[in-house]
Formats: C-alpha cells, structure tokens, sequence
C-alpha cells in the first residue's frame, strides 16, 4: 500500500481544528482509557487500518487489557465492560452511523452529565474525522510510535 497523499503534503494550518479538538477532548477529564475505546470502537467500525494500530498501541500504553481490545466489536458478549462503557460503545456506535436513538442517549445520560455527553460526542467526532482522513488518503499503517502524533 502507498498512501496517495502524506499530511505534510497538506497546506500548513489544515488539520489544526482537528488537532486542537483532539487536544481538548484529552485534557476533558474523560477517561484516557474511556477516549481510547471510543477511539478503536469507530475506527473498527469504519475500518482504518492506520488508526486502529494507533490506538491499540496507545491504549495498551495506557495500561489497556489486551482482551478488551480485541473483543470490542464483540463487547456486547463480553463481562469485562462496565455498565458506562457499555452506554459510552452504543452511542459511539450510533453517532458514527449519525443516528442516535432516544434509548441510547437516556442510557448514557444514566452515567454522564450533559457536559461529558459533548466531551464523549466531540471525541466520536474527531475519531471519524482521521477515520475518513487516512482511509482517503490511505495512509499506511504500522509505523505509528506511542506519542508521535501528540
């Protein structure tokens, strides 16, 4: 695979408000792990190749079980998921297909205040975002470095 075009092929300042958001969103106080499955569950579900071996390692570097990981798009069979992150993989499931439904908002309502509601929707937001990005631009996985990319 060769990506078709390279981020540093992009004029300067184009990915800033994706960047800028991102780094909001991790300084939310949201759970690093909590942003991590968010960030692997969409990126399963939009199949970016890049960006899932971006967070498996990030997450693993956070201390993330393995298990976990490779049972997310399972994680409806799984015992190992708490009642919030359930609600918090439904809605991130529903929000990528951008049809959220009332029962899946009062869940994660049950487990997050309104503010967190928006920390939780700007990180599904921002994950879909580089999905998109390094599907089209076929960005080549497998070099990422914990930490490279901010």
């Amino acid at each position: 695979m060769e990506a078709r075009i390279k981020f540093e092929d992009a004029n300067k300042g184009a990915m800033d408000g994706l960047f800028k958001t991102g780094m909001y969103v991790k300084k939310s106080g949201l759970d690093p792990l909590l942003q991590e499955l968010i960030k692997f569950r969409a990126s399963q579900i939009n199949d970016c190749a890049f960006c899932l071996d971006m967070h498996w390692k990030d997450a693993i570097h956070l201390g993330e079980d393995p298990q976990r990981l490779y049972s997310l798009s399972a994680w409806r069979e799984c015992p190992y998921y708490s009642e919030a992150e359930r609600a918090v993989l439904a809605y991130t499931e529903e929000a990528t297909a951008m049809n959220v439904s009332d029962e899946t908002f009062n869940n994660l309502a049950k487990h997050f205040s309104k503010a967190q509601i928006v920390d939780i929707t700007l990180a599904v937001v921002t994950i879909n975002s580089w999905n998109m990005l390094n599907r089209a631009f076929h960005t080549v996985p497998g070099g990422y470095v914990v930490g490279s990319l901010g």
